[in-house]
Order: structure tokens, then C-alpha cells, then sequence
């Protein structure tokens, strides 16, 4: 079984530090503008602000990281990224216990934690493909993508529930105590790590070049293969993420459901992630790599223009979870073939800028697309503006490339062309 392959000491820290950073998180999901309404009585433009200024600037201060996380050592920069997590998340419980909360800090949290996590994540990426054989890659990736999973149907519930016994910082607690354990497991690591790769010339240890700050979109477009999955996955979860507000205030609103209502339509569906993340290496050891993540791609594409249709009372409510259902499970077996994929087409010397390039692009499109598709559902009500992301997403499939390609050698140059 995938789940039961051992990968070895140090990749189990590596995914005990993912593990804990990710339940962190989750138990903290939408913490900030929770306290930003609850503790100091924001509006919902106020609130929006907050979570657009977060995404936007977190991820413009992540475009030069990229560049510099590459030339560096990359487990001191994880461990670097999670106690700047912990220190900054910690300072909010902090300034709550001394009456001094404001809404700048919460958008200065909110900008520092966005850039920290896209640089950890280009780190990271980079860091598991020098722990991992290559051929276990997607065990790996498959091991993060149920953790992830697990997290998101487990952390969501238990941080609102606590957020009503405790207070409104309480899982802001939690999840900067989450990044101090993750920083401790990355240190357990242990064992020597292989040097960066050098720069070209010595005068430009100071910083990234100007060129260095597009590399990791330049190799990106100019790679025939990831060039089209670049823009299918930035515009699959641009347009996903952005149908969650419209759901919400959906069923919500003119539908009737009750809170918890929505939270179990939008929980039990991870379950999902779980059964698909499990499901990828076998299918792709039947039918292979490229046959999965086309077909499991084009299938993502087809479930989001079914919650249009939602009605409600108890219908309603199943239909909503097997909607979801589906989706999650095409993501859960998507997701963690994609990014083993990516590492193999992406030479050693350029993964962070790669990850970091992916994630910024990734970041901006789910931001503005929300925004734009806020303005749609205004214009024209939240049920029309799900069916146009519905339908738009029908067309992303043909983004997904069309025949395989073998994996790059380590030391051979970057693909090029069309």
C-alpha cells in the first residue's frame, strides 16, 4: 500500500513539521477577519480589505524570495519562515491582552504570513525533492495531499469551537504555536543538506538579479508541458475559490441553511482528498502518470456548474456534498500527480523559483478572480455567477497537454518551445 511505503526518518520529520503547520492552519481558517469582526467590529468591506490585502501584497513581497530562497540553503529558511509565523501570529493574542489591537496589524499579519508561506512552500518543494528518491515522489506528495485533506475536514470545526469557548485569538494561538513545533521537526531533520546551487557570478551574492525574479515564470511558459498546466491550475482554483463566498451567502441567505449546515456540506466532501490522495499511485502504476493527471484533470472541470442547481431543504444539502464529494476527490488524485510531476520536469537548480513563480501566479489569480466574480454576483446574483464559473471551467481541460513527456535529467537544460 502507498500509505504504508517507508520513505525514511528524515522525510518523516519533514511531513511531522507539514503535518502540524497544516492543522495549524486550518484550526485558524479564517481567524483574522473572525477577529476582525467579533473583537473590532469591521465591516464586511473592512473585512474583504483584509483578505485581498493579505493575498496581493504577501504574494508581491514573495516575487523576489523566490529568487533568493534558491541560492540558499533551504531548511534553515523553513525553519527561518515558521518562527517569523510564530512571532508575528503570536503578537496578535499579545496586543489582544493589552487592549491594543488595530486593524493595521491584522493586515500587516495577514502580509508577512502570506509571504512567509509562499516562501516556505518554495523551500519546501525544493527540500523534498533532494530527501525523496524520484521515484517516490508520489508517495510523498500523496502522503502531504491526505495530510492536507485530513487538516481541512478536521481543523475548520474545531477552531470555531473554540473560538466560542475560549475567545476570538485562541486558534491564532494555536497556530503560532503550530509553526514553533513545525520549525522544531524541520530541525530534526538531521543529516547533512546538499549546498545550493551557485550563482553564475560571485558579484551578485547581494541579492537576486532582475532577471532572477522572473526566472521561475520564464522556465515556466517556456516549458511546453507545465506551460499549459500552469494556466489550468491557476484558473481551476482562481474559479473555485472563488464560488466559496457565492455558496456561502447562497445557502446562507435565500436557501435558509443553517451555519452548521454549511459547514457539514462543505466538511464531510474532504473525505475525498483522503480516498483520491490514496487512490493516485496506484492509478498512475496501472494506467500511468500522464493518463491520470489528464483524465483527473478534465474531471475537475465538470462538478462546480452542478451547485448552481442547488435547491433547498435536505436535496439541496446532498446535492451540495456530492457535488463537493466529487470534486475533491478528482483534486485529491489531481493535485499530488501534478506536483510530482512538476519536480520532475524542474531541474534541482531552479525549483524554488518554479514553486515560488507557480504559487505568487496561483495566489493573484485566486484573489482577483474572487474579487471579479463578488462584482458578477452583485450584478447579477450569486446562482448566475456560480454557473459562469461553472461553465468557464468546462473549457479548462483544454489547458491539460495533450501527450507525455519524460522526466528532466538532472544537469540537462531546460526545455524549450512550443
Amino acid at each position: 500500500m502507498a500509505g504504508r511505503r517507508p520513505l525514511g526518518r528524515q522525510f518523516g520529520w519533514l511531513w511531522a513539521a507539514y503535518g502540524v503547520s497544516t492543522l495549524g492552519t486550518m484550526l485558524a481558517f479564517d481567524a483574522l477577519p473572525i477577529i476582525a469582526i467579533l473583537a473590532l467590529h469591521a465591516g464586511p468591506a473592512a473585512v474583504s480589505a483584509l483578505a485581498a490585502t493579505g493575498l496581493a501584497v504577501g504574494a508581491a513581497l514573495a516575487v523576489p524570495l523566490g529568487p533568493w530562497v534558491e541560492f540558499r540553503r533551504k531548511r534553515p529558511v523553513m525553519i527561518a519562515t515558521d518562527l517569523i509565523r510564530f512571532a508575528t501570529l503570536l503578537s496578535i493574542p499579545a496586543a489582544f491582552a493589552l487592549g491594543v489591537l488595530g486593524f493595521v496589524q491584522l493586515v500587516v499579519v495577514s502580509v508577512v504570513v502570506g509571504a512567509a508561506d509562499l516562501t516556505s512552500r518554495a523551500a519546501s518543494g525544493a527540500c523534498l525533492k533532494a530527501l525523496v528518491p524520484p521515484e517516490d515522489l508520489l508517495v510523498a506528495n500523496g502522503r502531504f495531499e491526505s495530510t492536507s485533506w485530513t487538516a481541512t475536514m478536521i481543523g475548520p470545526p474545531l477552531g470555531t469551537a473554540a473560538i466560542g469557548l475560549f475567545g476570538p485569538v485562541t486558534t491564532v494561538t494555536a497556530d503560532a504555536v503550530s509553526y514553533l513545533l513545525s520549525a522544531l521537526g524541520i530541525r530534526a531533520i538531521g543529516g547533512k543538506e546538499e549546498p545550493p546551487p551557485q550563482r553564475a557570478t560571485a558579484s551578485s551574492v547581494r541579492g537576486p538579479r532582475r532577471g532572477e525574479l522572473l526566472e521561475g515564470w520564464r522556465f515556466i511558459l517556456a516549458h511546453p508541458a507545465l506551460r499549459p498546466l500552469f494556466f489550468n491550475a491557476a484558473l481551476n482554483n482562481g474559479l473555485i475559490m472563488a464560488t466559496a463566498p457565492l455558496m456561502a451567502t447562497l445557502m446562507l441567505g435565500p436557501l435558509g441553511f443553517a451555519p452548521w449546515q454549511y459547514g457539514l456540506a462543505f466538511g464531510v466532501p474532504c473525505i475525498g482528498g483522503l480516498i483520491g490522495s490514496r487512490l493516485a499511485r496506484r492509478l498512475v502504476a496501472r494506467f500511468g502518470q500522464h493518463k491520470v493527471m489528464f483524465t483527473s484533470g478534465a474531471l475537475r472541470a465538470c462538478w462546480v456548474l452542478w451547485l448552481a442547481c442547488v435547491g433547498p431543504g435536505v436535496a439541496g444539502l446532498v446535492l451540495v456534498v456530492l457535488v463537493e464529494l466529487g470534486l475533491i476527490t478528482c483534486c485529491g488524485i489531481f493535485n499530488p500527480v501534478l506536483a510530482t510531476y512538476r519536480l520532475e520536469q524542474t531541474g534541482a537548480d531552479r525549483v524554488a523559483r518554479t514553486l515560488s513563480a507557480w504559487s505568487v501566479t496561483t495566489k493573484v489569480t485566486t484573489a482577483v478572480t474572487t474579487a471579479l466574480w463578488g462584482v458578477l454576483a452583485g450584478l447579477t446574483g450569486p446562482r448566475t455567477a456560480i454557473a459562469a464559473a461553472g461553465v468557464l471551467m468546462l473549457a479548462t481541460p483544454l489547458l491539460l497537454p495533450r501527450r507525455a513527456r519524460t522526466p528532466v535529467r538532472e544537469g540537462e537544460p531546460a526545455p524549450s518551445g512550443t
